[in-house]
């Protein structure tokens, strides 16, 4: 399973400035089959300092979920280092 993208990615309003939420459709490869899988997750600045990714799949995936939101978490934490999250 590989992370290919996540697409139209919208940040939604939250009025606490240290919790980023966000939405969007992740573009995962399971081996022989590219499945677009809607997505919400957050992003969340604690107070030591460390970053904490929450995530939730809005459907049904036919994989195992642990590896799965681990390498979707993996992805939206470099999106996040890089800067490529929207405002």
């Amino acid at each position: 399973m590989k992370v290919i993208e996540i697409k139209n990615i919208k940040r939604k309003d939250f009025p606490i400035y240290y919790r980023r939420l966000y939405t969007g459709v992740a573009v995962l490869d399971f081996a022989s089959t590219i499945a677009d899988v809607p997505v919400d997750f957050q992003i969340e600045h604690k107070p030591t300092g460390q970053v904490e990714i929450g995530l939730a799949l809005k459907e049904k995936v036919d994989y195992p979920i642990i590896p799965l939101t681990k390498e979707l978490k993996l992805f939206i934490g470099a999106l996040d280092s890089s800067g490529s999250l929207p405002d």
